[in-house]
């Protein structure tokens, strides 16, 4: 079981904290939307070792906090009026509809893009897990069709797609060519949403940001850098539910 302690830093925040895991082989960092930032330290790690790590990246650290302590309050926004899934250019009214009889369910009506809860709507839990299972299943949808059209016009090769909800990452590729893509993109702008995908996909060609790799990019999308930069501050376009 992993052990949860504070950071050592005295002048860093509550925001902080070092968790360290028996799973952990090396030392490493994550920045939360809201800024959360947690540092994973295998057993034994000195204060000192951590301390160093901290320092050889800080700056970086300090560039994604700032990124993402603007993102959505994920304690707040549990029952939206609607869903703008700027991606795919789709905007869903919400109508809830109480039944204190039944459990929540959603209905889409994509004719007038409404999405209809029916149920004990009342309940904030229920209704957050009803809405995230309609968002996996709209992403994959999306997100399956959008990225084997961007494959066939570059010409690239990936042997299937993952979609997840994560909160710290937007894709990446395994050396088998399997393309995991995070939900949370919907909410994104459709260029950065392509540039993703483009992304990823030059990965089944250079797995690594080597010249080469970003080279590929730039063929197929001139302006990655700055939407590269869209991307990394995102987070702030994901809605609380979608965490909550």
């Amino acid at each position: 079981m992993a052990a949860q302690l504070q950071l050592f830093e005295a002048r860093q925040s509550e925001r902080w904290n070092v968790r360290v895991s028996r799973r952990a082989r090396r030392l490493s960092v994550r920045v939360y939307p809201g800024g959360r930032v947690e540092v994973v330290a295998p057993p034994g790690a000195s204060a000192a070792a951590v301390e160093r790590f901290v320092g050889m990246h800080r700056q970086w650290i300090d560039r994604r906090v700032q990124d993402l302590s603007s993102a959505a309050d994920l304690s707040g926004d549990m029952r939206p009026a609607a869903i703008e899934l700027s991606a795919i250019a789709r905007r869903y009214a919400l109508v809830y509809e109480p039944d204190a009889r039944r459990g929540v369910r959603a209905h889409s009506h994509e004719t007038t893009d409404a999405l209809i809860l029916r149920g004990q709507v009342g309940d904030e839990r229920q209704v957050g897990a009803v809405l995230r299972a309609w968002l996996m299943e709209r992403a994959f949808e999306a997100l399956s069709r959008e990225l084997s059209r961007v494959a066939a016009r570059g010409d690239f090769r990936f042997q299937r797609l993952q979609v997840r909800r994560q909160r710290t990452r937007w894709g990446s590729c395994s050396a088998s060519g399997t393309i995991s893509l995070n939900a949370c993109v919907l909410f994104l702008e459709p260029a950065v949403m392509r540039y993703l995908l483009v992304h990823e996909l030059a990965h089944t060609k250079h797995m690594n940001h080597s010249k080469r790799f970003w080279a590929l990019v730039e063929a197929h999308e001139p302006e990655y850098r700055r939407l590269d930069r869209e991307l990394v501050s995102g987070w702030r376009r994901v809605p609380g539910w979608v965490f909550g």
